[in-house]
């Protein structure tokens, strides 16, 4: 597989956007909260003459349809491990694979190494969420109906198509030291001013701790292979502030626990992949 090749693949029973590019190993690539696969763009170049990238749209974001509801809430960590093993399954590629995951998918990534361990060469976590003593909040369908009734009034308010961009381009300039949101503006347009990603957005944030604390049970019942090597890429802002040190403490925590390689990149912000993509790929390429 050596161009770039963009599909829609009916995962679950929803469409999602998928695109490949590379060629070598599989390396799959997944983003944090509200993120979409152009987030990943300034990392491709640095992987693909070595690997054969995956990247995809969680539903509801960029160019992928909506989850539908359920009466259990919403998605779980299980469901996320099985939508990447999907993915993969989908795409033909069912050799060991790299997976990395940014922020929330750091989550994702982790439960997939611990489920699929025959699937998995290597565990990348980017700036990745770290909860150290996590317990699941109650009335997990209420929640989660909640959160698409709060996203269906806002939607109907057209909150998404006149705020949404705006409010992206905000976020990620604050997550960046450059202070910039890199991403192309008319991609942002299209993909940030729709209410299914908006609701996707709560209902992963109404999830977060829920899927931290299965994390927690999965890492006593299901502990990932001897060898299997591990890298956490913390995003070091150069400010030496309270609010950093402590963010690159509970990462080398979270390192610790995993046995893991611990690295920092600086300067760069949450958005590690906008300000040091190489050090991304770096990461990647590293682990096989």
């Amino acid at each position: 597989m050596t161009a770039s090749a963009a599909r829609f693949l009916r995962i679950g029973g929803t469409p999602l956007h998928v695109r490949t590019e590379g060629t070598g190993p599989v390396c799959l690539l997944t983003g944090g909260l509200g993120s979409s696969w152009f987030d990943w763009d300034l990392v491709v170049p640095f992987l693909a003459p070595y690997r054969t990238v995956v990247r995809f749209d969680r539903p509801g974001y960029g160019l992928s349809a909506p989850a539908p509801a359920t009466r259990t809430g919403g998605p779980t960590l299980t469901d996320e491990a099985e939508r990447i093993r999907a993915v993969l399954d989908a795409l033909g590629l069912r050799e060991p694979c790299t997976v990395a995951g940014h922020s929330l998918a750091g989550f994702h990534v982790e439960a997939f190494a611990r489920l699929h361990p025959n699937r998995t060469a290597g565990l990348v976590l980017l700036d990745g969420s770290s909860e150290p003593a996590p317990r699941p909040l109650p009335a997990p369908a209420l929640r989660d109906a909640a959160a698409r009734a709060a996203a269906g009034a806002a939607t109907a308010l057209a909150v998404p198509y006149l705020l949404g961009p705006a409010v992206r381009r905000l976020v990620a300039r604050a997550s960046t030291v450059r202070r910039e949101d890199l991403a192309p503006a008319p991609l942002v347009r299209h993909c940030y001013r729709t209410g299914r990603g908006l609701r996707a957005l709560l209902r992963e944030n109404t999830a977060y701790l829920d899927q931290a604390a299965d994390l927690a049970g999965l890492r006593r019942a299901a502990p990932l292979p001897d060898g299997l090597p591990v890298t956490v890429l913390a995003a070091d802002d150069g400010c030496r502030t309270s609010r950093t040190e402590d963010w690159l403490g509970r990462q080398q925590s979270l390192a610790a626990l995993l046995g893991a390689d611990f690295r920092t990149t600086a300067p760069a912000g949450h958005l590690v992949m906008f300000d040091r993509p190489d050090a991304v790929a770096s990461a990647v390429l590293d682990t096989r």
